[in-house]
């Protein structure tokens, strides 16, 4: 008999290319992907069931499929496809782990669980320290959204490893994920023709690829190699940090710097209007910034990204086509300003 794995939140593009590369692994069996909503994209050989992992029915699923790996895809920032509301969302996010752990609990054969996270558990406050280590608290936690929801989340995949010790847990807590086929509502910031900012600030952001993430997912869902050890809290996120005003430079579209007040109504207005889910999280994200330590990534759980903060940007910048101004020449003006600025007598 081989291993039998659930993957959760397959509607989603990054859930079902997982569940696609889970199944070329010769070890598994079987592979089971569950959402409430059918997802548009294939899921290979998989099978799908249609449930709602905030409803009981979950711990029936389960019981009759005899899983022993569970992958836990659906916590995120927004629903599928941009349906439905942030209570939703956020019932999601916080019921439906709790259900779904506690049909872990019950399920005697359930040998390793594996939960998508985020560094949002940080959240982003001016008294940060300059890098976030898995065991540092957050001087400020973050109060709402999906931040908030990610907390709680991992609260409760706390209480279970307690629980049942027998089971493998492993929390993996991802920068913003992107690159060609992102959808994420810093994916669709980028994607603005100018980008509003903060005045006064440049914040410092990390990114991971998709392939990356994918990677790690897989590696979590794996038995362990030697010397290694998938069970724990990792960060996960590529080398390197860039700049806010630098990943404008390389999308080539220009900044609008506005008071922090404006910001916060901007992205009420972008929200109201289905541009961009604008969210005071992510406006707190793009004024403080947020790095990461991924030195247990290497060394426990032994994963080395393919792809830089600066390589993944990159590579989303290029799926995102040109903006308003080329990027070069655009470099090349920032740059030639900033020399004359420093060239000039002091007062």
């Amino acid at each position: 008999m081989g291993r039998v794995v659930l993957v959760t939140g397959v509607a989603r593009q990054l859930a079902g290319r997982l569940v696609r590369r889970i199944l070329r692994d010769p070890s598994v069996e079987r592979v089971i992907g569950v959402d409430a909503v059918a997802p548009v994209h294939p899921l290979g050989g998989a099978e799908f069931l249609q449930a709602d992992i905030r409803h009981l029915a979950i711990a029936r699923v389960l019981a009759e499929t005899g899983v022993d790996t569970v992958v836990h895809m659906d916590v995120n920032s927004t629903p599928p496809g941009r349906r439905g509301s942030r209570t939703a969302v956020k019932e999601t996010n916080v019921i439906g782990t709790m259900q779904l752990l506690g049909a872990c609990q019950k399920a005697p054969r359930v040998q390793r669980l594996v939960v998508k996270s985020s560094t949002g558990v940080y959240g982003s406050a001016p008294r940060d320290p300059a890098v976030f280590g898995e065991d540092t608290p957050p001087k400020s936690l973050p109060s709402g959204g999906f931040a908030k929801d990610v907390v709680e989340a991992e609260g409760y995949v706390r209480g279970f490893a307690r629980r049942r010790p027998d089971v493998a847990v492993c929390v993996l807590r991802f920068a913003n994920v992107l690159g060609p086929c992102a959808d994420s509502p810093l994916a669709e910031y980028f994607s603005l023709p100018v980008l509003p900012t903060v005045l006064g600030y440049d914040p410092r952001l990390q990114f991971v690829h998709e392939e990356d993430a994918l990677a790690a997912l897989l590696i979590a869902a794996s038995a362990p190699r030697p010397g290694t050890l998938n069970s724990g809290t990792f960060n996960i996120a590529g080398d390197g940090v860039l700049l806010l005003s630098q990943t404008a430079r390389r999308l080539g579209r220009p900044t609008l710097p506005l008071l922090l007040p404006t910001v916060t109504w901007a992205g009420a207005a972008l929200r109201a209007v289905g541009v961009t889910d604008f969210s005071p999280e992510q406006i707190r994200l793009l004024t403080h910034g947020r790095v990461v330590r991924t030195t247990q990534m290497r060394e426990t759980l032994g994963f080395e990204p393919r792809y830089t903060t600066a390589e993944t940007f990159a590579e989303f910048a290029r799926s995102r086509g040109p903006g308003l101004l080329p990027p070069e020449s655009l470099a090349r003006t920032v740059d030639r300003f900033a020399d004359v600025l420093s060239a000039r007598p002091a007062q």
